[in-house]
């Protein structure tokens, strides 16, 4: 996402990545630490094994840790239990849809760190949310993809809690 774009997240997804900062800052990099120390001072470096993958293990939980950081400053938290009742799609409703081929399907519309869909959470910048984006309740939408297109129906709009 471009610096300037915000960026949209849940309650839930806020905390999930709030929790693994602390994880990674508090247990996993101390830990890692003292055991690249402990390897430090076996001897030859260069053949150590537990010192070179400690080193690049490190490097890898820093990337994260200025990657979550980043990402977290840039973060508007977006509460859906909060925001009063609209049968308008916005950022965090969930939405039930008729596809076109009759079956019906509910996604919620969740920030890019929250993709899930095996929970039926899509990111607000899928092309499916952006064509939901706006839309109201009983609205027919057309969705342009590699396939063609395809309308659909939005049937029901709701704010409720991801978790």
């Amino acid at each position: 996402m471009p610096k300037s774009t915000k960026n949209y997240m849940t309650p839930g997804g806020w905390e999930r990545m709030r929790e693994e900062l602390h994880n990674l800052v508090t247990k996993e990099r101390p830990a890692l630490t003292q055991m690249i120390n402990w390897a430090a001072g076996n001897g030859d470096r260069s053949e150590n094994g537990d010192y070179i993958y400690g080193k690049k293990r490190l490097r890898e939980i820093d990337r994260r840790i200025r990657f979550l950081t980043k990402r977290m400053e840039n973060a508007e938290v977006v509460d859906p239990v909060l925001r009063e009742a609209t049968d308008q799609v916005f950022f965090s409703a969930t939405v039930t849809v008729l596809r076109g081929n009759g079956e019906e399907q509910t996604v919620s519309i969740v920030g890019v760190d929250e993709l899930d869909l095996d929970k039926g959470h899509i990111s607000w910048i899928s092309p499916l949310a952006r064509c939901l984006l706006k839309a109201r309740e009983g609205d027919v939408i057309v969705l342009r993809g590699p396939g063609g297109e395809e309308e659909i129906e939005i049937l029901a709009v709701m704010y409720v809690d991801l978790g």
